[in-house]
């Protein structure tokens, strides 16, 4: 194992937590946007409507991922 990375049995909740928090950020911003308007009261409110979005998202990242990665499979030439 290279030094400074983690074993690759941590894949499983790296890349859902990667992948939560880019997805949220940009969801949740593009939300508070789009409702409030560039505001300093939207980008004010978009820190904790980011937070709550990502501990949802992830949450459910880990839940379905297996359940992705299968139809996935069943539908792509691996």
């Amino acid at each position: 194992m290279p030094k400074g990375k983690l074993p690759k049995r941590y894949n499983a909740i790296v890349m859902p937590l990667i992948l939560s928090l880019l997805m949220t950020s940009v969801v949740s911003a593009i939300s508070i946007v789009r409702a409030q308007g560039l505001t300093a009261v939207a980008l004010a409110m978009w820190p904790s409507a980011w937070v709550l979005s990502w501990a949802i998202a992830f949450s459910v990242l880990l839940l379905v991922l297996p359940v992705v990665k299968r139809v996935t499979a069943a539908i792509v030439e691996m």
